[in-house]
């Protein structure tokens, strides 16, 4: 799709500003973007792409929501940063608000990013007096040196080691090697409820509920890492919840701020009296600005029932996608709207690729699954647009993939 040229460069000579001054951790980016307004985008050329993308899960609201720009323009306007020497009324107000959702008293460290949430979870871990820790193969729990000796990944790690900590990594969804793996020297198991940068991996049933009984039984703190799923993506405030788990500490990121850099980690029952001044903290923990953005995210999305309406459009998204698959789909997985479309092959790039070129943004978050986030606002007619594409896009790798068998 395309339309006029909204800025003074175009995609390809910002791209190559962006390699002129840019590390290359990242690599190249595929697009330029220069503009959004809720489940749409444009790049430096005008042209328009539907996002299901979402920033990764980020996006909750989409792009420029009215309730966003208010409340972060409001807060900026009065109060910007304090740092945490003085006491601001919006982190409190923040931190109230979580533990209300989660349903039950505890204590909120704010941090910048799912990352620092879980660095914060790391430390909570170490002041329990264990030192060992049990994560699951194919997690992703951050890239910062303590988030990354829990992430199951090894090709992220390998360059980096030796990595702080005594971390087991386990299959996730099997019960009998959590079992095994947790034992009363064990200061933290940490999960996510769906692994989203594995592929969104959906465990068995009831393997949170064991993980919970495991670790009470070993005196071991149940970390629930829901920087992806959380904050409504699934269709429920915390994944967890749909299964009634209740975690010694739960990690929140991403859809919290709806765009802007904050992520939180709760603390219940004595892992929340772990921390104590000097132990732990950030400069910019518990910004105003960022804060009151996050509230604005969790007010809309209570006011605006958005909660059943992540429910409906992932059963409408979820039925489409299976119907629609040709010989390319073999399953698509997850839960509300983070789901995986798990191809027959390696032809997620082919995909998105072929997506891309009809305005759609879609994720290769693995050789054969496309990963979909779209805002928890979008409508049933951009589902709709978006199916049709998609198919097409399916379509596309498909035929490209039997032209070059």
């Amino acid at each position: 799709m395309s339309g006029e040229e909204v800025t003074g460069a175009g995609n390809e000579a910002l791209t190559r500003r962006w390699q002129d001054v840019m590390m290359d951790n990242f690599g190249t980016p595929r697009l330029p973007l220069v503009r959004g307004r809720g489940t749409r985008v444009w790049d430096a050329e005008g042209n328009e792409y539907l996002d299901f993308v979402g920033g990764i899960a980020v996006n909750a609201l989409g792009h420029a929501h009215p309730a966003v720009v208010r409340a972060v323009s409001e807060q900026a306007a009065s109060l910007g940063h304090v740092s945490n020497l003085f006491v601001a009324e919006p982190p409190v107000r923040l931190a109230e608000r979580l533990l209300g959702l989660a349903g039950r008293p505890g204590r909120v460290y704010f941090s910048n990013s799912g990352a620092e949430a879980n660095e914060a979870a790391f430390k909570i871990g170490r002041l329990t007096g264990r030192t060992h820790m049990v994560s699951a193969a194919g997690g992703f729990h951050g890239r910062t040196m303590g988030a990354l000796a829990l992430t199951g990944q090894p090709v992220k790690q390998v360059p980096f080691r030796p990595l702080p900590g005594e971390v087991s990594h386990v299959p996730y969804g099997d019960v009998e090697a959590l079992r095994a793996a947790v034992t009363p020297r064990t200061a933290l198991l940490v999960l996510e409820p769906l692994q989203g940068e594995n592929g969104v991996v959906v465990p068995p049933p009831g393997y949170l509920r064991a993980a919970r009984e495991i670790t009470a039984a070993t005196g071991t703190l149940l970390v629930l890492d829901e920087i992806q799923t959380g904050v409504g993506r699934t269709g429920h405030w915390f994944a967890a919840q749909a299964e009634g788990v209740e975690a010694d500490v739960v990690t929140l990121a991403k859809g919290l701020g709806g765009g802007l850099p904050v992520g939180a980690t709760l603390a219940f029952g004595a892992s929340a009296r772990l921390l104590t001044p000097g132990t732990h903290g950030s400069t910019f923990s518990g910004n105003p600005v960022v804060c009151a953005a996050a509230l604005a995210v969790l007010d809309t999305i209570e006011r605006e029932g958005v909660l059943d309406h992540v429910r409906r459009a992932g059963r409408r998204l979820r039925r489409g996608l299976e119907s629609t698959g040709l010989q390319l789909v073999r399953e698509v997985r997850g839960a509300g709207l983070l789901l995986g479309v798990v191809l027959e092959g390696p032809h997620a790039a082919g995909v998105q690729r072929a997506a891309e070129d009809r305005g759609l943004l879609v994720n290769a978050v693995a050789p054969d699954v496309v990963r979909l986030a779209p805002p928890l606002t979008v409508s049933d007619r951009e589902v709709d647009v978006f199916l049709d594409g998609f198919a097409a896009a399916l379509s596309e790798a498909l035929e490209d993939g039997r032209r070059a068998a």
